[in-house]
């Protein structure tokens, strides 16, 4: 049976211009890169930029079909220590908000943003309890 989810992996066009988003905007360091893709660590799991012709390589056309034009299917969700200096650190940076901070029903107070490619980012923390 599965144990935990040890990687994420994004399928991405352009590897530059998203490793420097990822390095300049988010702070987040290589741990290994080659022509086709950059890995970072995040504590205990890894995170993977990978290009779509070597993920379409890896796994073949028909399980990445580039021509579907399919919206969103994926939204990762990090952990921070305060989203409010998150969202301040990051907007210093240049980075495009699509929603600023905000307290949910849910426990959390949350921001919102998307890579240079479009995937989809939540920053949370906790809120204190009533």
């Amino acid at each position: 049976m599965f144990k935990n989810l040890s990687a994420t992996v994004l399928f991405v066009n352009d590897l530059e211009k998203c490793m420097k988003f990822y390095q300049d905007i988010l702070g987040l360091k290589v741990i290994f890169s080659d022509d086709h893709s950059a890995a970072y660590k995040m504590e205990d799991h890894d995170f993977v930029l990978l290009k779509l012709s070597a993920a379409i390589e890896m796994v073949g056309e028909d399980a990445i079909d580039i021509h579907k034009g399919v919206g969103h299917r994926v939204l990762l969700c990090v952990g921070v220590e305060d989203v409010d200096a998150s969202y301040e650190e990051f907007t210093a940076k240049g980075l495009q908000f699509l929603k600023p901070p905000k307290d949910q029903a849910w426990g959390r107070r949350t921001a919102y943003f998307a890579d240079p490619e479009g995937n989809l980012w939540e920053l949370w923390h906790e809120l204190p309890d009533e």
